[in-house]
């Protein structure tokens, strides 16, 4: 079992950056995928990147690849976002999720979620 809390949210203008944080429980951490998604009022759930359990291999979507980057810590059981160049149509609320498995963009693929974090970011 894994327990994610995400932090880091805000509100900040276009243009800025944000770092989303997403601590886990458990001592297996660095066995699970782990992505992160968003979801803004009224839309579904979208994936915005991911990142395998070693770290090597990360997948992003097309609407944020060159301006966010995931990465991890397995140390600090520790998975980031740093979100840069950020516009008004990231606003939603972002959570991460952890799949023990290879990485998808599926979120119905992924077993664990935390709570999210907002972010808002005006124009």
């Amino acid at each position: 079992q894994v327990q994610l809390v995400e932090s880091g949210g805000g509100l900040v203008q276009a243009g800025g950056s944000l770092r989303l944080s997403c601590a886990a429980s458990g001592r297996t951490f660095s066995s699970y995928s782990m992505g992160w998604f968003r979801q803004a009022p009224g839309k579904e759930r979208e994936f915005v990147a991911a990142i395998s359990w070693s770290g090597g291999s990360t997948h992003y979507a097309d609407s944020v690849k060159g301006r966010f980057t995931i990465s991890r810590d397995n140390a600090k059981n520790t998975v980031y976002l740093q979100m840069n160049s950020l516009k008004p149509e990231d606003t939603a609320v972002y959570y991460c999720a952890a799949r023990r498995s290879y990485i998808t963009t599926g979120h119905k693929n992924y077993d664990y979620w935390g709570q999210g974090t907002q972010v808002t970011v005006s124009s």
